[in-house]
Parts: structure tokens; sequence; C-alpha cells
């Protein structure tokens, strides 16, 4: 089982990294993030009612959650269960590579590089908008860059690394299950009035299932940091374990401080969030001032980080195959 499901990671990986999730299969078909969201967003509608109580609301909540693990689950077993042989594994590859963004997560965040070096602030401020739910009218040029940053260092532990780790730790299923409940906390696990109770199990599970891709993906960019010419491991390490823990996410902290040390920049921080100023502690100890070329180093190191990722995928499947 566990030989199957790490295949079928590098599989997924190698799928992605080639071929990304083409658009044309998206305007036919759309993308499971697009129908797990459309079963959450039914979920919210039916169940989170705002006449009920607190502690009702976050019972609802917690049944929305296991109804959409259910679904998403159950849908993923059966499928992975039915697709047998080369051809199978093959489809099931497809399906799994859906999940992992390293691809499109580059674009955009390269985007937002060109788009300040091509169009200035605002069309940063446009391009980093895509990326981050923050009030980027408020953000000035190294806001824009730092945003960019953070989402990228982000991004890369809940939109690559952790679905490519519990595709290989439990295959189809634990990677469909990831993308589920990650895509849940994005929709309702917020601390607003609607979803503060509704969304709490979401938020809570999510925090939990993301904490071993968050330390991987902090080990990759130290380990890509000493692998890149002028970026420093060493920092990176110090800005882990001085500033990760600080962070108001447990899992947040860890990919934001590595790639901070690494760039010499100071990421996180009081943010903005409509009107509202969110207080966060700082990921790093360097510059506040940044720009395109920082982004560009950034996805420098990112890049590298995807080989590392990818080797200890690989070595990790023909390791336990040699062992089989």
């Amino acid at each position: 089982m566990l030989t199957a499901s790490l295949l079928l990671a590098c599989a997924a990986l190698i799928c992605e990294a080639l071929f990304g999730y083409p658009q044309a299969v998206w305007r036919a078909i759309g993308h499971p993030v697009s129908w797990i969201g459309a079963l959450i967003r039914r979920l919210d509608g039916g169940l989170n009612r705002e006449a009920a109580s607190f502690a009702a609301r976050r019972l609802a909540g917690c049944a929305a959650l296991a109804i959409l693990l259910a679904l998403a689950g159950g849908v993923a077993l059966a499928l992975q269960w039915a697709l047998t042989g080369p051809l199978g594994f093959l489809a099931l590859a497809l399906l799994a590579a859906s999940l992992p963004a390293q691809r499109s997560l580059y674009e955009h965040v390269a985007a937002v590089a060109e788009a300040l070096e091509g169009q200035g602030l605002e069309g940063g401020r446009r391009a980093v908008s895509m990326i981050v739910g923050r009030n980027v009218a408020v953000l000035d040029e190294a806001g824009v860059a730092r945003a960019a940053i953070e989402s990228l260092a982000e991004n890369f532990s809940d939109g690559v690394v952790a679905p490519l780790f519990w595709t290989a730790a439990l295959g189809l299923p634990g990677g469909v299950l990831y993308k589920a409940a990650n895509t849940a906390d994005s929709m309702i696990g917020h601390r607003t009035r609607r979803h503060e109770a509704f969304g709490w199990a979401a938020a809570r599970f999510d925090d939990v299932i993301n904490l071993p891709a968050s330390r991987l993906t902090a080990l990759f960019l130290v380990i890509a940091a000493a692998l890149s010419p002028g970026l420093s491991a060493r920092e990176a390490a110090k800005a882990v374990w001085r500033d990760a823990s600080r962070h108001r996410s447990p899992n947040a902290g860890w990919p934001e401080a590595a790639m901070a040390g690494a760039l010499g920049l100071r990421l996180a921080g009081p943010r903005v969030y409509g009107t509202e100023l969110t207080q966060d502690a700082f990921m790093g100890s360097g510059r506040v001032e940044a720009g395109a070329g920082d982004i560009r180093r950034a996805l420098g190191l990112y890049r590298r980080a995807l080989v590392i990722q990818a080797l200890a995928l690989f070595s990790a499947a023909a390791l336990v195959i040699a062992q089989g």
C-alpha cells in the first residue's frame, strides 16, 4: 500500500510539473477544488444558520466537515479501487496531479514581479490581490513584494508539499481528503461573524493536518538556501528556530521564517484585512524593504526547494521498493 501511494505521488508530481492543470480541462469540467468548493458552499448555506446559538453552529460546522470528508474521501477511495492496472494507475496519477499546484503558484507569484516591473505599484497591487486576502490598497511596493513572497512560502507548504505528503502516505484518498479540508479552511475557517463558530472545526483540522508539511517545507527551503549563491541557510534555520512558533498560525510561520531568513528579509508582521489590522510577529530579522528582485530571488529558492522535494520523494519510493 505504501509503495503504491509513494509511486502515485511521484507520478503525480511529474505530471503536474510537466503539464500543470490544462486550461482547456478547467474550462470544460472545472477543477476538483471548484467541485469541493461548490459542496462547501451548499453545506454552509444549508447548515450554518445565523439564528442558531454559537454552540449549535459549531456543532453544525463539525457535521459539515464530516460530510465533506466522507463524500470526498469516499469518491477518491472508490476511484482507487476501481482504477487498476497500468492504465488505471495513469488515470489515478492524472487525478492526483490536480492536487498540488507547483506550476500555478510559480506563475501567480512571478506575475507580481512582472507587474511591479512593468506597471508599477498599481499593477503590483492588482497582481498580488489574486493570491492574498489582505487589503492591497494600503500596500506600498515593499508591502506588495513581501506579500507575494509570504504567499509563495505559505502556499508552497499547503498547496504543494502537503497534498503530495498525504498522497504519498495514503494514496489518492489522502490527497483528496487533505485538499477538501484545506479548501474548507480557506472558505469558512475565518474568525468572522458568520464563520467563527461554523468554521471552527475546519480551521482546527487544517492546523493539524498541515503540521508535517509545514516542517518539511521549512527543511526543504533551508537545504535549498544552502545550494543558492547569495542566500543564507544559516539565517534561514536561525529564523525558523527563533520565529516560527511566534506566528499566529501554527504552520505558516515555518516556511515564512525559512524564506525570510534565507533572503535576509522580515516577513509577516502586522497586516490589514479589509479595514481590520491584524497583529502578528515578524519572521526573520532582515530588511523590510523589498522589490521585484526579491520576489525573483524567492522564486529561485522555491525552484530549488521543489527539486529537493522531488529527490526526497523519489528516494523514499526507491527505499521502500528496495526493502519490499
